[in-house]
């Protein structure tokens, strides 16, 4: 049963879900404990920060920056 409960917390940190929400999910009196618990599970924010980023220079990278831009089309 551990396990289990394991693995759906492991599946739910690395869906994005939050620790006050998991703590509930999960029937703990508060989100500290459950942090605690399962921080070791939780995706590194470096992952994020770089798809963050990247997807902003793939917005810029769609939207046209020649002279034409600059003459207003």
């Amino acid at each position: 049963m551990h396990a289990l409960r394991h693995f759906y917390a492991s599946v739910l940190l690395d869906a994005g879900e939050n620790i006050k929400a998991l703590s509930q999910y999960l029937g703990h009196s508060h989100p500290g404990f459950t942090l605690r618990v399962y921080t070791h599970l939780m995706p590194s924010s470096e992952g994020r920060t770089r798809r963050a980023v990247d997807s902003m220079y793939e917005a810029a990278d769609s939207e046209p920056d020649g002279p034409q831009t600059a003459q207003g089309g």
